[in-house]
């Protein structure tokens, strides 16, 4: 598993294009999430008049970016800013649920506590299973 040093794009939706896209390497994420994911980044690059990008950092955290549109020259800067705090405030367990499952199965670390998990889970089984 490479751990990367940049930003990796979750999902983006733009204004200006009308078009929505969702990073094939995270297709894993529950069905119900990634609409929640789809929905929030449409309704906010809508909202905003931007193209909208959500992703995470290397250590896990979410990140959002605004890109203004081309065709709005009056892009509200302070605006977008708020309403993506009313966003960290109002869904703040779809936030955190997305950086735990990038944890867990996108980084190093993850990937040695599912070892570990799985190891404890056979021991328990075989343990069980001797009189």
């Amino acid at each position: 598993m490479e751990q990367t040093t940049e930003k990796t794009v979750l999902a983006a939706a733009s204004f200006d294009e009308q078009k929505y896209f969702f990073a094939p390497q995270f297709s894993a994420l529950p069905q119900q999430v990634q609409e929640e994911v789809h929905i929030l980044c449409v309704s906010l690059a809508e909202k905003l008049m931007c193209t909208f990008l959500i992703g995470f950092l290397p250590s896990g955290d979410l990140y959002f970016e605004t890109i203004p549109s081309a065709k709005t020259a009056d892009f509200d800067d302070i605006g977008a800013k708020l309403e993506l705090k009313e966003i960290q405030r109002g869904k703040k367990e779809l936030l955190k649920a997305l950086k735990l499952w990038f944890l867990v199965f996108h980084t190093p670390q993850g990937a040695q506590l599912k070892e570990q998990l799985l190891t404890k889970a056979s021991e328990q089984e075989n343990g069980e299973e001797q009189p």
